[in-house]
Parts: C-alpha cells; structure tokens; sequence
C-alpha cells in the first residue's frame, strides 16, 4: 500500500517540524522525526504528502444550512459563519468537508488567507508540494461515546461525541474538561473522557483531570511516548479531515501541471511563428516596392532611348529586342573595322576619315597619297574575304581621296 508523509507545521515558527512516515492503514513505517524542514524534504519521494497545520490557527465549524444547496453551498458558507466572524470574510478561506444526506449540517474549516499563503511559502521555500493540508486537531480521534482531549506543552485539543474539534491554550485546561463534560452525550449516558498526553504534561496537570473525575463516568489516561504524530495519523486512512487546499489552493491536475510546463514553449514557438509571417510580409512589401521602382526607372530609359514611342507597356520586352538589334548591327561593323586594321599594311599612307554603316554596308571615305594605294587597300580587303569596292575619288593637293564600299561576302 501506497505510503504518506505526515508532515506538521510548528505553532511556533521558531520551533521544529516534526514529521512520521506511514503506510496506507496509517500504522508508522518509522520513528517520527523533527527538525527542519529540508531534513523533510527527501522524503517526499514517491509518497502523498499531508501536511497539518496549527489548529489554533484553523476554525472548525458546523453550521447549518439547506440540504438542497447544491454548488451554491461554497457561496452560502461564508455568509453562514459571518456574524461569528471578527475577520472580513473576503480575508478568509473556507473549505469544507464531506457532507452525509441525512444532516443539515455541514462541516467547514475556516483559515486567514494570509496564514494559508506564509504556509505554502516555507513549505515551497523547502521543496516541499503538499497533497492535502489539515488543521491537527482535526485529526484527533472521534469516539462516539467519549470525548477525546489530546494535552500538548502549549495547546489542548478538545472533541466531544459527535462534534468538531476545539483549540485551546494548554492552560485552559478546566475549560477544555468543561466543554468535554457539557457537550457529551448526556441522552445516551456518554460521559467518558480519553486523555492522550506526554509524560511530562500529565505530570503537571495530573491534579486538574483527577480534580474532575467525579463528572465522568470514567477517565482513560493515555500517555503517548512518542508524541502525538502517531495517534493521528490513525485518522488518515478512516477519518474524513476537511483538506484545506480547496478553491484557489487546490492542487493542479496532472494535465493542468504538464500544459503548464509547455505553455511557455508553446507561446514562445507561436511568436516565432508570428514573427516569421510578419518578417515574410515586410520582405514582399519591400520587394514590391523595389520592382515598381525598377519598372519606373525602365520607362524613363524607354522614353529616354526611344522618344518617338510613347508605349511604354511590357518596356523591359521592347528594351531587350532593340538591344538585340543594335548588337546585331554591331557584329558587321566591329569585324569590318578590324579588317580594315590589318588591311593597312597594304596602303601604309591611307587614313580613314568616316565611316557610314547602313543596311550591312560600311561606306569609307579615306586619304592616301595616291590611287593605287586605295586600290591595293580593297585588293587587302578582299583577299581578306570580304567585298571591297572603290566607288570613286579624286585628286586633292594632298593626294588622293577615294570612297570604299565594304560587305561581308554573302552580305
């Protein structure tokens, strides 16, 4: 069976915990131990943790309220047990307990909100995450034909048959064995009393409980060696204590936990996500507004290279044919001028004075000292491979001026 650690909380901060490990009936696994709560800590491990808390800090009450209440009973509680209140309630935690059919009563304990919070804290601050929390008087034994006082050093913990547990200071004893007396079951003849104690306790308050035997049909002294951990761990697996982590404290499911633990990667992805959308929209705006401003600049080049053409559609099209145009018409006229170069050996004194390239032809005007000169430069020239062709020329003071036709052959 599954094992528990029953952890409690110190009435006094500057005291020790103490804690005991148990087995699923709630008989110890080990001796209790005390100390602080780290030394706690590595039990946790595998096992539930149920942590009690100072009653004297926790009210226990019954009220009565309608059967038929339903889910309203968490909102009709509080205004119940106003008037008995010295708190706001809107300061207060209530938590309630299982309730039978056949009573209008229902059990509710009632905690400072503040309190509930420090005692998370110190139990988190030492790695510690409980699965229930209750106030240690109410895991004092029921015994439905006595009533049950628990006496410690400083509080004493008082249950009549039938009833809730009351908290009170250990030197208000008398008055705990008051309200042990008077609230027993006088109907069914219930007046016993059981008293668990230390060794110690009962030595100094011997005198008082003998004081008042007489009220009782009997009184059992119990001395408990170890402490009181042991007795109430008893209560664990039979008794029904109210778990104070109800509401806003309840525990987190084991799915509530897990997208817990992936809710933060999972927003950190969907902004990753969101932000590679946004950085993709701003990259096709820029891009957009890049290719209009390209498209712009092709038709300031359109109407600057072709002025007579006012189309400018589909310009990067008609751009790319009219260069393809012009570089074909410069494919005749660089090969024919590189011909001419290497032709001028044969008329060392001719020299070019213009050049007209149209439809394929290249027409030359040139000088050289003699016609002869102009005749063995298209002599060069054919022989070259193309077809050179005197058109004419005349005599000047200088020499002589001559017009050359040249093609390629086939041209």
């Amino acid at each position: 069976m599954a094992e528990s650690l029953l952890l409690r909380l110190p009435r006094d901060p500057q005291h020790a915990a103490s804690w005991l490990i148990v087995d699923g009936r709630g008989a110890p696994v080990g001796p209790p131990q005390s100390g602080p709560l780290n030394l706690a800590a590595p039990r946790v491990a595998g096992r539930q943790v149920c942590v009690l808390v100072p009653g004297t800090d926790v009210l226990l009450a019954e009220p009565d309220l309608p059967v038929k209440t339903g889910a309203k009973l968490q909102l009709l509680v509080p205004y119940a047990l106003e008037e008995h209140l010295a708190d706001n309630i809107d300061d207060l935690h209530f938590a309630i307990g299982k309730r039978t059919s056949e009573t209008s009563r229902v059990r509710v304990a009632v905690v400072a909100r503040v309190l509930l919070n420090e005692w998370l804290a110190t139990l988190a601050a030492a790695g510690i995450v409980p699965h229930a929390l209750y106030a240690d008087s109410d895991l004092l034994p029921e015994n439905p034909g006595k009533s049950v006082v628990l006496l410690e050093e400083d509080a004493v913990f008082v249950r009549p048959p039938g009833g809730s547990a009351v908290t009170l200071p250990s030197d208000a004893l008398n008055q705990a064995l008051e309200i042990a007396q008077s609230r027993a079951d006088t109907a069914s003849g219930a007046r016993g009393l059981i008293l668990y104690t230390g060794a110690a306790e009962w030595q100094e308050h011997a005198p008082q409980v003998e004081a008042v035997r007489p009220l009782f049909d009997g009184i059992k002294i119990q001395l408990l060696t170890g402490g009181p951990l042991a007795l109430l761990a008893q209560q664990l697996p039979s008794g029904a204590p109210i778990n104070l982590l109800q509401g806003d404290y309840a525990p987190k499911s084991g799915a509530a936990v897990g997208w817990q633990a992936w809710r933060v990667a999972a927003m950190l992805f969907a902004g990753l996500i969101a932000l590679h959308v946004v950085g993709k929209a701003v990259q096709l705006q820029f891009l957009k507004s890049h290719e209009r401003q390209v498209d712009a600049s092709i038709r300031a080049a359109v109407r600057t290279a072709m002025p007579g053409d006012a189309n400018t559609l589909d310009a990067r099209k008609r751009m790319e044919q009219r260069l393809a145009v012009a570089r074909g018409a410069g494919n005749g006229l660089l090969p024919a001028l590189q011909a001419l170069v290497q032709a001028h050996d044969a008329a060392p004194g001719a020299a070019l004075q213009s050049v007209n390239f149209h439809n394929g032809a290249i027409e030359m005007k040139l000088s050289a000292p003699d016609a002869s000169s102009l005749d063995h430069l298209s002599q060069a020239l054919k022989s070259g491979g193309w077809q050179a062709d005197l058109l004419g020329g005349t005599n000047t003071g200088q020499g002589y001026e001559g017009r050359l036709q040249l093609r390629a052959n086939g041209g």
